[in-house]
């Protein structure tokens, strides 16, 4: 078994923290948290993007004096566990954590699967566990009490490309109705209830779609799919299948020249599409649960534009790519823990999980409400376009800072 203890970090809730004396940081005591997660296997990209945004949100909120719980300050450990990508793993694993390792609180896994995977042992054992990359809405019915997610559940992913095909339609005189749609989907949680959305908001504008596929397991190849699109000439190509499926399509829609008017695909960011595949990538639109471009602030981590520029200074590996999602709601998520633990005064896990319910705060991610589903309702999704090698936000309008550029014409 492969274990991955990081350094110890801390975290804060309150701005008051920032003053504390270095001697009262000196006593802070130690709280380990709990995480399995993918560090391998085919869901490792995002989930190394996962811990770094844990790591990072900590390291920042250490530097400001620690967890203030009643009249205790508290540095947090965390122990980590490689679930290798597979959901079984990741429950064991989960036991482990809770039952050998004795932790009161987890942060959640990469991917819906995985957390569906892991939400009924937190559960079953009273664990609070703040999640931040586990989007299906099916985690949502099942009556959970101790697991939130900062997170917008994901049919709403592609939401506005339909929206945005709609709106382009009509201004050419045409029905939205007489757009053609092809997609392709992973066959996990996550990506079936993208696709979900995508088929319920194609309904509302009576929009076609011609090609509906599953994409294989390994995600290594679309070609059979790129060549019904070839064929049938849709105006629109959906694909979702994590990063590994996002760069896939974007390497064999390259190699294969398909000429689509509009392309949404989830996950590009985390995949590099444009490091990796820049000529190809060009004119992708890419749903996002966060841009550093929004006016989204907080009192520690500032603004998302300063967020932005803290994690390229103090990670090289971002330097020069547009930083991921998964990373900042990763973030989002330890803040929001270390919030409700100082608003709890304790550690006991029912007042924790209370104040977690009760949580309503500004982060630079986007606003946390959670309903007590677990879901945060406060949060929208946007959608990003590929324009000159660059991410902008073009949908929905009121978020937007460029144009939408129609049609999609690849370099």
């Amino acid at each position: 078994m492969r274990h991955f203890t990081k350094w110890t970090l801390a975290t804060v809730a309150s701005v008051a923290l920032v003053a504390a004396s270095s001697n009262a940081n000196a006593a802070c005591e130690e709280l380990v948290l709990g995480s399995a997660i993918s560090l391998t296997g085919k869901y490792s990209t995002n989930g190394i993007h996962a811990q770094n945004g844990y790591e990072f949100a900590m390291k920042k909120i250490n530097d400001a004096g620690g967890v203030k719980v009643g009249d205790k300050c508290y540095k947090l450990k965390v122990t980590y566990y490689d679930d290798e990508s597979t959901p079984a793993r990741g429950a064991q694993l989960a036991e482990r954590l809770i039952n050998q390792d004795k932790v009161q609180f987890m942060l959640g896994p990469y991917s819906s699967g995985l957390t569906k995977a892991i939400a009924p042992v937190t559960e079953k054992y009273k664990i609070p566990m703040v999640e931040a990359v586990g989007a299906s809405r099916s985690l949502f019915n099942k009556g959970y009490k101790y697991m939130f997610a900062v997170l917008s559940t994901s049919e709403q992913y592609l939401a506005s490309a339909i929206a945005a095909a709609a709106e382009i339609a009509k201004s050419q005189g045409r029905e939205p109705s007489s757009i053609k749609i092809a997609m392709a989907f992973e066959n996990d949680p996550f990506s079936l209830d993208v696709r979900a959305g995508v088929v319920e908001d194609a309904k509302k504008y009576a929009m076609k779609i011609v090609i509906d596929d599953k994409l294989p397991r390994d995600l290594s190849d679309m070609s059979a799919t790129l060549t019904k699109v070839k064929a049938l000439k849709p105006d629109l190509l959906m694909i979702s299948g994590h990063s590994k499926g996002a760069a896939t399509a974007a390497r064999q829609i390259g190699e294969m020249k398909i000429s689509v008017p509009m392309i949404a695909l989830t996950h590009c960011e985390a995949a590099n599409v444009t490091g990796k595949f820049p000529a190809a990538a060009e004119g992708f639109l890419c749903p996002t649960q966060w841009a550093e471009t929004l006016t989204y602030k907080d009192p520690l981590f500032g603004s998302a534009a300063n967020y932005n520029k803290e994690v390229k200074a103090a990670l090289p590996a971002y330097k020069d790519k547009t930083i991921p999602y998964q990373m900042a709601q990763a973030t989002a998520a330890v803040y929001v823990f270390s919030d409700a633990l100082t608003r709890a005064g304790s550690l006991d896990r029912k007042k924790v999980r209370d104040a977690l319910a009760a949580t309503d705060m500004p982060t630079f991610y986007g606003h946390v409400k959670f309903h007590e589903a677990g879901n945060n309702i406060a949060k929208p999704m946007v959608l990003r376009q590929i324009q000159d090698g660059k991410y902008v936000v073009v949908a929905p309008s009121k978020y937007a800072s460029h144009k939408i550029a129609w049609p999609r014409m690849a370099k």
